[in-house]
């Protein structure tokens, strides 16, 4: 089986409904950081605002956003802390097309009447059966390696275990990754692993306490610290195993956003929240697939700056989201904010890896 990305089905622009319509009302920021009463915001789907007489595509998009039209005609997605004065701000609340912007959400179309409208276990739970998903997964995963662009958001569970750590760093090797989005934990442990053997004082085979190991977290943070950066920690210890160590063999952009909780931290992690997100979405915008693996505040920040669908060589495509946790609550937040392509699957991280590398062999 070969995948095939999904056909997109553009709107229809030369209905009279859409050719009536009025070109979008802007109004001018006055107040950096500010949006003028009346913006509009973004949703996950593609928008379309009518310009000059023309439907044009704002062709990336993030949830919670606001479109400023530049002098070139193009639609920007902006944040609110990034807007300036004299931004124009596209201005209207209807999304049917009546004041010049049209959301855009059956794209990929809606699956309407192909199934029964009552029918049981349609949700996700533990009791699902992912015997598909993991088949697209398999699937999906070959095409972007070659296709896309693969971005991989994880918690520190992922090099918790000897196995799942070694499969999260045999996909780094063999291209299936191509960003990491984490927190200071799961590099920490990572190298803990590589250099003590243990994550959080535990060994990862045997998962047996060693005897002060509640030390070794804090013994890596500061030898990363006295070196000066993870590569050269790398480097100056010779650490020849790990999820870090094959992201830096490989050149994989490496993200490690802090948190209030952080020990250290590491060299290299994000203490600004602000400068975190910019650094995750400059990833995240040009992703294709993302995985997000037992991390539930990051799975939902990373989900939220991502749109439903980017543009690839002038191709209109889905982007796809897999949230992967044993937890169901965790995995069906992220589905509960209505994108298309959210796959929720309930597995123990270290299962989950260790199966996907054996197939992807």
């Amino acid at each position: 089986m070969s995948f095939e990305l999904p056909t997109y089905n553009a709107p229809d622009f030369s209905k009279e409904a859409f050719r009536s319509v009025p070109d979008v009302r802007t109004a001018v920021v006055e107040l950096e950081g500010v949006a003028p009463e009346g913006f509009h915001a973004f949703s996950i789907y593609p928008e379309y605002f009518r310009i000059s007489g023309k439907w044009v595509l704002a062709t990336e998009s993030r949830m919670d956003c606001v479109p400023v039209i530049r002098d070139s005609g193009r639609p920007d997605v902006v944040e609110f802390r990034n807007l300036h004065k004299g931004d124009r701000v596209v201005l209207g609340r209807s999304e049917d097309g009546s004041e010049g912007v049209f959301v855009h959400c059956s794209g990929f179309g809606c699956g309407e009447g192909d199934e029964e409208i009552f029918s049981f276990r349609t949700g996700r739970t533990r009791e699902t059966a992912y015997s598909r998903d993991y088949d697209n997964l398999y699937e999906l995963l070959r095409f972007e390696r070659d296709h896309g662009s693969i971005v991989w958001v994880l918690g520190p569970a992922v090099v918790f275990d000897y196995d799942s750590r070694e499969a999260m760093s045999a996909l780094i090797d063999r291209g299936y990754v191509n960003a990491l989005l984490a927190g200071n934990a799961l590099a920490t442990h990572d190298l803990e692993g590589a250099m003590l053997g243990t994550a959080l004082g535990q060994d990862i085979y045997t998962q047996e306490q060693v005897r002060g190991g509640h030390y070794h977290h804090l013994e890596v943070i500061n030898r990363a610290r006295r070196a000066g950066s993870l590569e050269k920690l790398v480097e100056e210890w010779d650490l020849s195993s790990g999820v870090i160590r094959s992201a830096l063999r490989k050149n994989v952009p490496i993200v490690l956003a802090g948190s209030i909780r952080d020990d250290g931290p590491l060299p290299g992690v994000y203490g600004n929240a602000y400068e975190a997100q910019d650094a995750m979405r400059s990833h995240l915008r040009h992703a294709t697939t993302v995985v997000a693996l037992a991390t539930q505040l990051h799975t939902i920040a990373s989900g939220n700056m991502t749109p439903a669908f980017t543009v690839r060589d002038d191709q209109v495509r889905p982007v796809f989201i897999y949230s992967v946790d044993v937890s169901e609550f965790a995995v069906n937040k992220l589905r509960d904010r209505g994108s298309l392509e959210v796959v929720p699957i309930v597995a123990n991280v270290q299962d989950f890896l260790v199966h996907l590398k054996n197939r992807l062999e």
